[in-house]
């Protein structure tokens, strides 16, 4: 299941949605990623996530696709937000869940790692210096890069 959406969310009752009734699940494994101020002294105060509808939608449920395929996940979950959101809010949320620990960590890693490359989001940030749009990392590029 994914959902792009403006509202925030709860991770618990996120994962308790998820797994409601599922006896089969043995693991299940959150990640949820929070907007930080990783200019440090510049500040940011604000991130402003756009996206393009039906586009987003799909390249995350292709994600997510591949992901149950690979490691045999029993449920997952895909949120990520869009709009303006502050340092310490939440932006997304990846849940994994399989028979196994094994399964369930690699695929919310695996989600994770091709949500930062793929995912057709466009991310600027707000502070004290200006306004900037953030480019993709080479650490981000690396890691998806270990799954091919």
């Amino acid at each position: 299941m994914i959902r792009v959406q403006l509202e925030t969310f709860d991770v618990g009752e996120e994962l308790a949605a998820l797994t409601k009734g599922q006896t089969d699940i043995g693991a299940a494994v959150t990640f949820s990623g929070l907007v930080r101020d990783f200019t440090g002294d510049d500040g940011v105060q604000k991130l402003t996530l756009e996206h393009y509808p039906g586009m987003t939608e799909k390249e995350l449920a292709r994600i997510e696709a591949e992901a149950v395929d690979r490691f045999g996940l029993t449920a997952s979950l895909i949120i990520h937000r869009f709009g303006e959101l502050a340092p310490g809010d939440p932006i997304v949320l990846v849940i994994a869940c399989a028979a196994h620990r094994g399964d369930a960590f690699d695929g919310a890693r695996f989600m994770m790692d091709f949500l930062k490359t793929n995912a057709p989001f466009w991310k600027k940030e707000e502070g004290v210096q200006g306004d900037k749009w953030v480019d993709a990392r080479e650490e981000d590029d690396a890691a998806r890069k270990k799954w091919t």
